[in-house]
């Protein structure tokens, strides 16, 4: 079984990965943590604080910066990035991110997607949160993770 962890390097993000991490350790899983960083997408990296207003967009180098966050966190996770092109001209990124997260939970045989989303499963979820569209698929089951400590 391998447990998949979408990671953009955000705090709920990185409890997501711990959260994997400790199931994983328990019941001897693999933990693959996936970014995905759309191309030539500047704004997403700005809204994902991977860069600032006025930086250079180098997914090359936010590809680093993560890989390294998530070695940091979890040294025996597996790191995936995928760069998705822009299949449809009236697809948002958000879709391209959430098609992404699904295709490779296929691939990776994922028993169980951990998720760090404040909205995700609301009934009201915001355009810009993988997580509602993520967990609508039947292959796989969901963590949800809406806090960063459990306290």
């Amino acid at each position: 079984m391998t447990y998949l962890v979408p990671f953009d390097g955000s705090d709920l993000a990185v409890a997501a990965l711990e959260r994997a991490t400790e199931f994983a350790a328990v019941m001897d899983e693999e933990v693959v943590a996936l970014s995905v960083i759309p191309l030539d997408e500047r704004d997403f990296a700005v809204e994902r604080g991977w860069i600032d207003d006025v930086g250079a967009y180098d997914p090359d180098r936010i590809e680093e910066r993560l890989s390294s966050q998530v070695a940091e966190v979890a040294p025996d996770a597996t790191f995936r990035c995928e760069r998705p092109e822009d299949v449809s001209s009236v697809a948002s990124i958000t879709t391209d991110v959430v098609r992404t997260i699904r295709t490779v939970a296929q691939e990776v045989g994922a028993t169980i997607v951990f998720i760090g989303s404040e909205n995700a499963g609301r009934v009201s979820t915001p355009v810009t949160s993988v997580g509602a569209p993520v967990s609508e698929d039947p292959h796989y089951d969901v963590h949800i993770v809406r806090h960063v400590d459990r306290e």
